[in-house]
């Protein structure tokens, strides 16, 4: 399996999201967070079309290995 949950935010209402995943495949971390649909806020963004922008909370950088000292999942 190429994700590994890392992290999940403990103050979601539903325990949903946001959630971190690390993708051992590819390197790379995948968000699962709020859509931003404010078109104000898009419109200081230059998005491409294949790509999309999520809300993150600061709280949860916590669950990025590179911030807690690469102590694993602490889903």
């Amino acid at each position: 399996m190429a994700l590994h949950k890392l992290g999940q935010d403990p103050d979601s209402p539903e325990g949903k999201s946001p959630t971190v995943y690390f993708d051992d495949v590819t390197g790379n971390y995948i968000l699962q967070g709020w859509k931003v649909l404010d078109p104000e806020r898009l419109a200081h963004m230059d998005i491409p079309a294949h790509e999309t922008v999520i809300e993150f909370p600061k709280r949860m950088m916590r669950f990025f290995p590179e911030v807690n000292g690469g102590g694993g999942p602490h889903a």
